[in-house]
């Protein structure tokens, strides 16, 4: 009886899963995948790729779409530049964060504030694959046909309060993650798409100076 009810349940899971995701189906058994992420995310130390960000918005009918430069490098440097329709930078750079918005310039460190501090790590580890293992979120995996999609649902108090939960679509011909969807309780949502990648190419530790 128990084997019949267990049974029902993974049958009612997995039609969820297609349900929320459509072309995507549950895995049950990660292993494999988690063994191939993270072989090929050690050994990506440096990422240069242009990005689309969509962000939805409840009370606006149409999407907002911005485009811009992405720069990763290994351990923990991020350059993310905005060209259209504004022009925007954000630099992270271990635990400094450096935001040029036109002709304004911040300089924050993450070090005094624990949200910041999550909300960077996030960031860093959606990157570079560590998100996967990270104690804040509860994983999920799904496959598709061409992708696989990693959901994070937050089990951190007050992550759960900025997002219900983060994808993560990873390519399957080399493991790298092509797109971050974040999902905030409200319904809004931001979707960053990365296109034209180059993995481990030079790129110059100026990039990431935090000034």
């Amino acid at each position: 009886m128990h084997k019949f009810v267990l049974t029902g349940m993974l049958w009612i899971t997995a039609i969820a899963a297609e349900a929320q995701y459509p072309g995507y189906a549950l895995l049950q058994n990660a292993s494999s995948f988690q063994a191939q992420f993270a072989a090929a995310s050690q050994k990506t130390n440096t990422v240069k790729s242009d990005f689309v960000q969509e962000k939805t918005l409840s009370l606006l009918a149409e999407k907002i779409v911005s485009k811009g430069k992405f720069w990763f490098k290994k351990e923990n440097a991020v350059r993310m530049e905005y060209t259209q329709p504004f022009q925007y930078l954000m630099i992270i750079n271990g635990s400094n964060v450096y935001i040029k918005d036109n002709q304004k310039e911040n300089k924050i460190s993450t070090k005094s504030n624990k949200l910041f501090r999550q909300i960077n790590t996030i960031m860093i580890d959606c990157v570079n694959g560590k998100a996967l293992q990270s104690s804040d979120f509860k994983v999920r995996i799904f496959e598709g046909k061409t992708t696989f999609m990693a959901e994070l649902s937050p089990v951190n108090k007050n992550l759960k309060t900025l997002f219900s939960n983060i994808n993560m679509v990873i390519e399957k011909k080399d493991y790298a993650v092509s797109r971050i969807e974040m999902h905030e309780p409200s319904g809004d949502g931001t979707s960053i798409h990365f296109v034209n990648r180059q993995f481990n190419i030079p790129l110059a530790d100026a990039l990431f100076a935090v000034r």
